[in-house]
């Protein structure tokens, strides 16, 4: 029988700390010779970045000159910040000068790890794009490793939402840029957009640029922090830049009466509903049904296709969209939350009339629609970037991918100290309510023994149900969900302290490390209670790896039932048996081997999600062969007619 632990730390992923000498030889003899220049003039270092940029402008490779810059690189860190890098973190910048994602455990200094690739890229004269997963992250670090690169003789920008054209120019116009993927992929296509139509010369371009009318230069290196977030989870969604239409009454009163009408429907009578691809299907007794209900007179020149149309938006609002989960409600607007991240994504909105219907649903003001203007895939942005690399705890479950969509080898970074993170066994429950108090009942026990819990959950919702648990048995707590986003940092870095209990949606606090109090450390460390698992196993160990950093200790376990969202991805009947089948085995605690059911549903929605990805590149490619065939800029929807 499969075990029911779900270890996230396997051999595989803490390779033997032995084996890799010859890198290792190459990281003690690059901090020897930052040593051997601790006399070196502090005036004398920007020199000797730029006789290196000289060089590499001049026709040398990067490796030629990849030892010095890493050793001066070494050594503005250590009078910057009074401390060495560790050797695994220069093997990991290693890794990634040679353009591969460095698969470091949380904890181990990712952040400073990436000054080194992106000064020896910087050489180039051509600008590197260091890109992050929020706005706090990139300020965070464009601010704190300022002096690092300063010292060096190199400048540093940082891109953010609220920032105006002009400060994006300079930003970008910096040796070293930070920013979402988000920020530049919009000032990309809000680039195309002043390009205009019609595919234009790389000349033209560099003389509209000079003019002032881009905000950024070509695309030359991105260094990507979390890249399985930033590259795998959002690269389902395309970057779109919509142009608002006029609102007129009629369509106000569509979406008013679409949101109520399908009340009337009944399911599997009137309509289909594909629930992994969340999508409804309107059957012809459902399209008979519609047409004879009454409708008001503001509709009375809406086409019937429009109305069925809508009336199927309506519905996949109704079934597929949660609030507090996939959106949450904030000064009357719907604001999407990312499903992978748990983060708000504000100034974004789905399309083809689904976020008005939301917006009905929620009995909100009808906002305008939008039709896109400009488009591009998160893999078609990075892909156009020549030189690129990564680095995020969790690469390895999705190296195919990396290899085949942007040509990105994983390699596995050792961790600095040996792991001893240890995981319990995980226990899956009939019912939403026996769970809970088994979660309960387990906070309550390690809380006694000093020990500080991480609560991870699947939504907002999800997060702020748990909470009103805990309230109820008067547990003190604290609250990390896309809601509190502007100080996930603080809480994040207070989950270490005795006795501390936080409640976090999986991927909040990302990028932030927490440090564990002496007697928490002395009482086992951090544990990490999942109270769900996500769509994507790299979550989940995103999640596990919150705790055991460095060497310190601590232990995860697994809370699952029945109820569990990612059950709700399989069809209904089949969801139904299941249940029934669980019911009757228990009405608590079930047997350990129903964690496989959960293991074969992730597995599942996994591969669902790649092929969904795979198949919006291969439509992509296609439009921008057509596009450019005819001579028209690819990336603008509003050409395609």
């Amino acid at each position: 029988m499969e075990s029911a632990t779900l270890s996230p730390t396997t051999p595989d992923e803490n390779p033997d700390r032995t084996k890799p000498t010859k890198t290792v030889r190459f990281a003690a003899n690059i901090l020897q010779r930052s040593h051997e220049l601790k006399d070196l003039p502090s005036e004398d270092i920007p020199r000797l970045i730029r006789g290196l940029r000289h060089r590499v402008e001049s026709g040398e490779s990067f490796a030629s000159v990849q030892d010095e810059a890493f050793t001066l690189a070494c050594l503005s860190i250590r009078r910057t910040c009074g401390f060495d890098l560790h050797h695994v973190q220069i093997l990991g910048a290693s890794s990634m000068a040679r353009h591969s994602i460095s698969e470091m455990q949380t904890g181990e200094g990712k952040t400073l790890t990436a000054v080194l690739p992106a000064v020896l890229f910087s050489l180039a004269g051509r600008g590197v794009h260091v890109v992050t997963v929020n706005d706090y992250l990139a300020d965070r670090d464009a601010t704190e490793l300022r002096p690092i690169y300063e010292r060096l003789g190199l400048s540093v920008g940082c891109v953010t939402t609220d920032m105006e054209d002009e400060a994006r120019r300079q930003a970008y116009s910096r040796d070293i840029t930070y920013g979402t993927a988000k920020e530049m992929g919009f000032d990309y296509l809000r680039d195309r957009l002043r390009l205009g139509a019609e595919l234009i010369h790389e000349e033209t371009r560099k003389i509209f640029q000079e003019e002032g009318g881009l905000v950024q230069r070509n695309q030359f290196c991105a260094i990507v922090d979390e890249a399985d977030s930033v590259l795998i989870d959002d690269a389902r969604t395309p970057l779109l830049i919509g142009t608002a239409q006029p609102e007129s009454p009629q369509r106000v009163a569509l979406f008013r009466w679409c949101s109520r009408a399908i009340q009337k429907l009944e399911s599997h009578k009137d309509y289909i509903a594909d629930s992994k691809k969340r999508q409804v299907f309107l059957t012809d007794p459902g399209c008979r049904k519609v047409v004879l209900l009454g409708k008001p007179p503001l509709m009375e020149a809406v086409n019937m296709e429009t109305i069925f149309e809508n009336i199927e938006r309506a519905l996949e609002a109704y079934l597929f969209y949660q609030r507090d989960r996939h959106y949450t409600l904030h000064e009357d607007e719907v604001t999407i939350v990312d499903e992978s991240t748990g983060r708000l994504m504000p100034g974004r909105k789905w399309q083809n009339g689904l976020h008005q219907a939301i917006e009905a649903k929620e009995h909100l003001p009808i906002s305008s629609p939008t039709s896109d203007a400009a488009r591009v895939t998160v893999q078609r942005f990075f892909q156009q970037y020549p030189q690129k690399c990564g680095m995020t705890g969790t690469a390895s479950n999705a190296k195919r991918e990396f290899r085949k969509t942007y040509r990105l080898g994983v390699q596995r970074i050792p961790t600095n100290c040996p792991c001893i993170r240890k995981g319990l066994p995980t226990r899956v429950f009939s019912t939403q309510e026996a769970k809970n108090q088994a979660v309960m009942k387990s906070l309550q026990e390690l809380l006694q023994q000093g020990r500080a819990v991480l609560v991870g959950t699947p939504s907002v919702g999800a997060s702020e149900r748990l909470s009103a648990v805990l309230h109820e048995h008067q547990i003190d707590h604290e609250i990390l969900n896309a809601r509190y986003h502007e100080v996930e940092a603080q809480i994040v870095s207070r989950a270490g302290q005795l006795g501390a209990v936080t409640i976090a949606t999986n991927m909040a606090g990302r990028g932030t490390d927490i440090k564990l109090s002496p007697e928490v450390q002395e009482a086992g460390g951090l544990h990490v209670i999942a109270t769900e698992m996500h769509s994507s196993a790299r979550i989940d160990r995103q999640l596990v790896g919150r705790c055991a950093r460095q060497g310190d200790p601590g232990t995860f376990q697994f809370f699952l039932s029945m109820e569990d969202e990612l059950l709700k991805n399989l069809p209904a009947d089949r969801v139904n048996r299941i249940r029934k089948q669980a019911s009757r085995a228990s009405v608590g605690e079930l047997p350990a081997n129903w964690a496989k059911l959960f293991k074969r549903t992730q597995r599942f929605l996994e591969r669902n999600h790649y092929k969904q990805r795979k198949q919006m590149m291969k439509h992509e490619k296609k439009q921008m062969e057509t596009y450019r065939r005819i001579g028209l800029n690819p990336y603008l929807e509003a050409t395609g007619g």
